[in-house]
């Protein structure tokens, strides 16, 4: 039995290999931001879930352009995103913004945007159709929401943080949709409009600076909101020149 374990082990492509670690990458800023946070570096602890968005999205990517992708993989990414856009966010709002002022209407915020955040990945590993939009807002949207307003320096009293939390959490596990870029690539996009995407992003660095990550954060929860799903906006004129045809 060992001799077979062994093999199984070292008979695991490099190509499986390599998401997992770039998933990890994402568990190491979760980890780090917490710690971070508890002794008050906060501005660093919120740019550490920043850094875990990018993992998380390179992991996919890396694991569908190498062939690799797995269901350990999935298991792995949806306790990564757990961690880093779940407990971290919430943390980090807590001590920022609440602290023993909040009581326990704190305590209750920030543990159910974490609980949102985990039945958001548990319904996403059960009903999600890849093709097709995300039902709810997706966890790394909703934590990355929460670091902004860290990122961007807002002087939110703990009522409006409190609020803040409840709202984004009611979002990740509602049923409004929200864009899904993955069904985007280079052979099925209209140009134009993606560079008018890539451009309003860039103009909101360039003229928001700290704030552009929160502002792009709620432009994506208000595109849900009025039902505006970016990545179909993208490819509409290709689809319909492909029905023509």
């Amino acid at each position: 039995m060992m001799r077979k374990r062994d093999r199984r082990v070292r008979n695991i492509p490099i190509r499986k290999i390599i998401p997992n670690m770039i998933t990890s990458g994402s568990v190491f800023c979760g980890v780090s931001s917490l710690i971070m946070t508890y002794h008050g570096h906060l501005l660093p602890a919120a740019a550490l879930i920043c850094f875990a968005v990018f993992f998380d999205v390179m992991d996919g990517r890396v694991a569908r352009s190498l062939g690799g992708s797995s269901a350990f993989g999935e298991e792995l990414d949806s306790l990564a995103d757990a961690i880093s856009f779940g407990v971290c966010p919430a943390f980090l709002m807590y001590v920022a913004y609440i602290g023993i002022e909040g009581g326990v209407w704190g305590v209750l915020a920030a543990s159910f945007f974490a609980l949102c955040g985990v039945l958001r990945l548990a319904r996403f590993n059960v009903t999600h159709v890849p093709a097709g939009p995300f039902q709810g807002l997706p966890i790394p949207a909703g934590g990355l929401t929460l670091a902004s307003f860290v990122i961007a320096g807002l002087p939110l009293t703990p009522l409006v943080a409190i609020a803040a939390m409840f709202f984004i959490g009611g979002l990740m596990v509602s049923s409004v949709p929200y864009c899904n870029a993955k069904k985007l690539k280079k052979q099925n996009v209209n140009r134009i409009k993606l560079y008018a995407i890539i451009g309003v992003v860039v103009a909101c660095f360039v003229l928001l600076r700290e704030k552009a990550f929160l502002a792009i954060a709620l432009m994506y929860i208000a595109s849900g909101l009025v039902r505006f799903d970016g990545a179909a906006w993208v490819l509409e004129e290709h689809e319909m020149i492909e029905e023509k045809h």
